[in-house]
């Protein structure tokens, strides 16, 4: 398993904007081979920092992710909404990989 955290600080005059752009790439990105999960999730403590957690089926299924056309709109449409650029994780899970139970 395959699991991405992406997180974003956004301007604050854009954060409605921003949420309402991300549902269009998250609802065609349900869709896509391997995706198991792709959601949004907003910071308790920051409300202009935004988190979207995905888990993939493998890394070939996350490759194929970052070429869609819809994935690449979002980030056209996002880049002027952000107040700096998205720090992205890529963390290798699986029974193998478990730190603690």
């Amino acid at each position: 398993m395959i699991y991405v955290v992406a997180t974003t600080k956004v301007k604050p005059e854009h954060r409605a904007a921003y949420v309402a752009g991300a549902k269009d790439c998250i609802a065609e990105t349900r869709k896509e081979k391997g995706c198991v999960a792709y959601d949004l999730h907003g910071s308790v403590s920051d409300p202009d920092t935004f988190v979207f957690v995905e888990r993939w089926e493998s890394h070939d299924d996350l490759a194929a992710h970052r070429l869609t056309p819809h994935l690449k709109a979002w980030r056209a449409l996002s880049g002027p909404f952000k107040a700096s650029p998205t720090n992205i994780e890529v963390i290798i899970g699986g029974e193998g990989q478990k730190l603690t139970s």
